[in-house]
């Protein structure tokens, strides 16, 4: 045999290497994303304490939010799911999915196909997927493009029709709704100046949160709605608020006694509102709630304070000791922090400086959720230990954004 044909048969191993390799990674994806799509319907809050799948996928694959986003955006494409309450989520492009898991098909190719389908009427969408599916078999990506543009040139020839919704005049006016299934819906239409004041206020609350937990993936919404929740909290520690029948503005929530301490089952949340244990058990760490705690009987047993457990002297040395959120990375000021027993008062936790840390509603919600863990090391100072997910050897890791009062007096000092 020549050296041509040596050569020759050596590229046509390497190719036929390649193809395998293809193929394998591909349908790992395809899996991956089969995964995700089932974590999200299970609830990825529960199962790991982060608030979506592709900020769970950013931390544990390594890669960038917006290939996470795009990641989880084809998987939900192509992978039937389902709402927390059980209700199915259906696939736009099932089939291509199925396909997929195989490891036949490039991710340019899943994409190109999702987006044809995406546009096609719901009654022709089978039969569409499965043409471009079959022509995919023998074609690169720009072919079934271009079949799929004749597709929706025949099924769809005006193209989508335009909003002919007529703008309206916003006023300043709010309403806020109580769903069924415990969600609050809130709307509302304010003059410019109004607007302006708010959108600055909630800009200036809503930036992005990078910590050791890995980069804020927040979507603006998300963002802007955790802002709301803590321009309240704050609204709420506020002494100049108006009384209302005879009390400052305060919620109550109650809760057994059994259940604030395993963090399974759910408290009643003001006269009609409920919550899961666990959310209480946030709460009655150090909040501005009226912590009502009940027996077996559903007798009271502590009814809390309206003013928050940790009292004044001890937040102020909480501020001096921790400078803001003690969360690693995390640069929330005090303000915008709560008291958190790292045991909890239902479980004997004493409230003093050796059992509270300093932490932002975000980071507050993440401790009791997911695997994180804090203690207060040698040195007086809390650190947190990573899930098992994140740091198999979970080294202790601190917040080294916030300057110590020590270091500032030394340095004034000096």
């Amino acid at each position: 045999m020549d050296s041509s044909a040596v050569w020759q048969a050596d590229a046509v191993a390497l190719a036929d290497r390649i193809g395998e390799l293809l193929v394998s990674m591909r349908s790992a994806e395809a899996e991956l994303g089969a995964l995700l799509v089932e974590i999200e319907a299970r609830g990825v809050m529960e199962l790991f304490g982060y608030r979506s799948v592709a900020r769970l996928l950013e931390h544990l694959a390594d890669v960038s939010k917006q290939a996470a986003d795009v990641m989880v955006k084809r998987a939900r494409a192509v992978n039937p799911g389902q709402n927390l309450d059980g209700s199915p989520v259906p696939a736009v492009a099932p089939a291509t999915g199925v396909a997929a898991r195989s490891g036949v098909l490039s991710t340019p190719m899943i994409d190109t196909i999702v987006g044809v389908v995406q546009q096609v009427p719901v009654e022709h969408r089978d039969e569409a997927e499965a043409s471009l599916l079959a022509f995919a078999a023998d074609a690169g990506h720009k072919q079934v493009a271009a079949l799929g543009a004749r597709i929706l040139a025949h099924l769809v020839p005006d193209g989508p029709e335009p909003d002919a919704t007529e703008p309206t005049t916003p006023g300043r006016e709010v309403s806020l709704r109580r769903k069924k299934t415990g969600i609050w819906e809130l709307h509302g239409r304010f003059d410019d100046e109004t607007g302006t004041r708010a959108s600055a206020l909630l800009d200036s609350m809503a930036e992005r949160r990078a910590s050791d937990e890995g980069p804020d993936l927040r979507s603006p919404q998300e963002r802007y709605g955790d802002a709301f929740s803590d321009l309240l909290d704050l609204a709420l520690n506020s002494s100049d608020l108006p009384v209302q029948a005879g009390e400052r503005a305060h919620v109550m929530v109650t809760v057994s006694l059994a259940d604030l301490k395993s963090g399974v089952g759910h408290a009643i949340l003001g006269d009609l509102g409920t919550v899961s244990a666990a959310e209480a058990r946030l709460h009655a760490c150090d909040c501005g709630v009226i912590p009502a705690v009940l027996g077996g009987k559903n007798e009271p047993l502590n009814l809390g304070r309206l003013r928050r457990t940790v009292s004044t002297r001890l937040r102020r040395a909480l501020y001096l000791r921790d400078r803001g959120c003690a969360f690693p990375g995390c640069h929330r000021p005090p303000r915008h922090c709560q008291g958190h027993h790292i045991r909890h008062w239902a479980e004997g936790g004493p409230t003093d400086l050796h059992n509270l840390v300093l932490l932002c509603g975000h980071h507050h919600r993440l401790l009791h959720r997911s695997g994180w863990d804090v203690r207060i090391a040698a040195d007086g100072l809390p650190e947190f230990l990573p899930p098992v997910f994140l740091d198999k050897h979970r080294k202790p890791r601190r917040n080294n954004l916030h300057q110590p009062a020590n270091d500032f007096r030394s340095r004034r000092a000096g």
